[in-house]
């Protein structure tokens, strides 16, 4: 998709990217921040071409590219407050939920852990429900059926708030990321290779032991997050190479403070477990695409019969590259309230407030000032954070 007409709500016109790229990590709970952003990106008439998502990112994937523009944000909203509902429906009122999150951060603390607990023992409605009887131990069984959880309800709510025509229209390109139990290899099912349905996004969530594998043409595949909880280097190495505009929404940050009990411990065992994988893949993508930039001005000084003709020559240039990437990062940030179960904590007033934190950040970053420009570096590669560069102002002060 080209960008050279979109505007955002304050009417700066984007530069001419090729391609917008929306980039979902996964993260369970947490994911509500990546509606959040989403919202913020459709008011601001920013309209993704490549929508690529892993676990729950692939959930929100699913809804947005399942569903005309117009329909996108209610239609996340809608996901999101069936799956942060008990699947007994003895939830408090909403209201009441509300009301009493809005008191304290002790209050938010415990209605956290009522809610984790709940998901624990009952599940979400339209999403998973515990297997009963539980799954054996040792004992030889099924490989759908290996997991705590029975994830089926789940294929309803994207059956029923999806459209797979549209997904698999062309409309946008829409790839998630998952991976071969048998094989172990990560693998990505790309709408421009095969027809994606509610199992290929069931499988990029699959989350074991928690759910069950999916099964895929005769094979069975978990959550992507177990290789790599992010489909970036997947989007900026599709060809043809374009430049490109990605907005990266991770769940977890690498930046934390030290633990003091064990809670915390878990918990930032799994921002440094997730975190780590996303900050090496985008470093590794800016040393590649310095190097194949600097292949691409080396080239411009050879002749052209030579460039013809030698072997070599010929090699460097399917391997140079002058495009130019921006890769804009949305990171989500704990609240003080949070503990190590955020991940699993599905209470609808937590929801609102995830969602509430990415709409606040997108809205923040649109609005700074060259985040959105395209590239001038020797490496045609740039990032840009929000939240980095207030810590960075913070620690100027």
């Amino acid at each position: 998709m080209t960008a050279t007409k979109k505007t955002d709500a304050r009417n700066a016109a984007l530069p001419p990217y090729e391609t917008i790229a929306l980039v979902l990590q996964g993260g369970g709970a947490l994911g509500a921040y990546q509606a959040g952003v989403f919202q913020g990106l459709a008011e601001a008439g920013i309209e993704p071409g490549f929508l690529s998502g892993i676990s729950i990112g692939a959930l929100n994937t699913a809804i947005i590219a399942g569903n005309p523009p117009g329909k996108r944000v209610e239609r996340l909203r809608e996901f999101w407050e069936t799956i942060c509902q008990p699947n007994s429906g003895l939830g408090p009122l909403p209201f009441i939920e509300q009301s009493l999150f809005n008191l304290n951060d002790p209050m938010r603390q415990a209605m956290s852990a009522l809610h984790a607990a709940g998901a624990v023992l009952g599940g979400q409605k339209g999403f998973f429900q515990p297997r009963m009887p539980p799954p054996a131990m040792v004992m030889a069984g099924d490989t759908a059926t290996a997991s705590y959880y029975d994830t089926q309800a789940l294929r309803g709510t994207l059956e029923k708030l999806c459209d797979f025509d549209l997904i698999n229209s062309g409309r946008q390109r829409v790839s998630v990321g998952a991976v071969n139990v048998r094989t172990g290899n990560f693998v990505y099912f790309d709408n421009t290779r095969t027809r994606l349905e509610p199992k290929h996004f069931m499988a990029s969530g699959a989350l074991p032991p928690a759910f069950p594998a999916i099964e895929i043409d005769g094979d069975y595949y978990w959550d992507g997050g177990l290789v790599s909880n992010t489909p970036l280097a997947y989007v900026l190495e599709s060809r043809p190479r374009k430049d490109t505009l990605a907005f990266q929404v991770d769940l977890w940050s690498a930046r934390g403070r030290a633990p003091t009990n064990m809670g915390e411990v878990s918990d930032r065992v799994k921002e440094i477990r997730y975190s780590s994988r996303t900050r090496l893949i985008t470093e590794e993508m800016r040393r590649h695409q310095q190097m194949t930039h600097l292949l691409a001005r080396l080239l411009e000084k050879v002749p052209a019969k030579t460039r013809a003709k030698d072997p070599y020559c010929r090699m460097a240039q399917e391997l140079s590259c002058a495009k130019r990437y921006n890769v804009v990062h949305l990171i989500y940030r704990d609240k003080p309230y949070e503990q190590h179960y955020k991940d699993y904590q599905f209470g609808l007033a937590t929801m609102r407030d995830h969602w509430a934190s990415g709409l606040e950040d997108i809205r923040a970053t649109l609005k700074t000032p060259g985040y959105l420009a395209m590239p001038k570096t020797e490496s045609g590669f740039v990032t840009h954070d929000v939240h980095r560069r207030e810590i960075e102002r913070t620690q100027e002060d």
